[in-house]
């Protein structure tokens, strides 16, 4: 039987079918998903003078930057970008670092940036300085929200919910200054 399957590409395994990658948000998308993003932050923070954006290492550094220079071109709003370096495989509260002093975060909002929302373990992990910090508040900021979630944590601005299994990966590419969204 399965030899005569493999006569046939598309029924000869799962694992074709398993290895296709879908875009499911081109650049121009992910553009006008940005632009979202920064007015949903500025009706929110409109009456602040300065954000502290906080970004996970990686592609939340690229994230957190698109939204900023957005954020920068309708408000006049400062803001600051720090990173939140930590092992995405293996996160732990004491391995979250963040190059900033106390006075910098000080009775500010932060709001924290990543690509992927999955189970929310990353995000969890690098809030934990900033809880450490006497800040006004923290929110969350995601391009893709998987909805996995299994820690106590949920997006505030969020570009797009897709509903995945588990064993759907999804990628955000930054390929020569433009962006899109692939699920594999």
């Amino acid at each position: 039987m399965h030899q005569l399957l493999s006569n046939y590409p598309v029924l000869s395994g799962y694992k074709s079918i398993k290895s296709m990658k879908t875009q499911i948000l081109a650049h121009v998308q992910v553009q006008k998903i940005i632009k979202r993003m920064a007015y949903q932050i500025y009706e929110k923070h409109f009456d602040q003078k300065e954000l502290l954006f906080a970004a996970v290492h990686g592609q939340g550094i690229e994230i957190a930057k698109l939204v900023q220079a957005e954020l920068i071109s309708i408000a006049k709003i400062k803001i600051s970008l720090v990173v939140v370096k930590l092992s995405k495989d293996n996160p732990s509260f004491n391995a979250a670092t963040v190059e900033m002093n106390a006075k910098q975060c000080k009775g500010k909002s932060v709001i924290l940036f990543d690509d992927v929302l999955n189970t929310g373990k990353t995000l969890v992990y690098a809030m934990h300085p900033f809880l450490q910090q006497d800040i006004k508040s923290i929110q969350v900021a995601v391009l893709v929200d998987r909805n996995h979630h299994c820690f106590p944590v949920a997006a505030d601005y969020i570009g797009l919910s897709l509903q995945t299994t588990l064993q759907d990966h999804v990628t955000v590419s930054f390929k020569t200054n433009k962006v899109s969204v692939y699920l594999e």
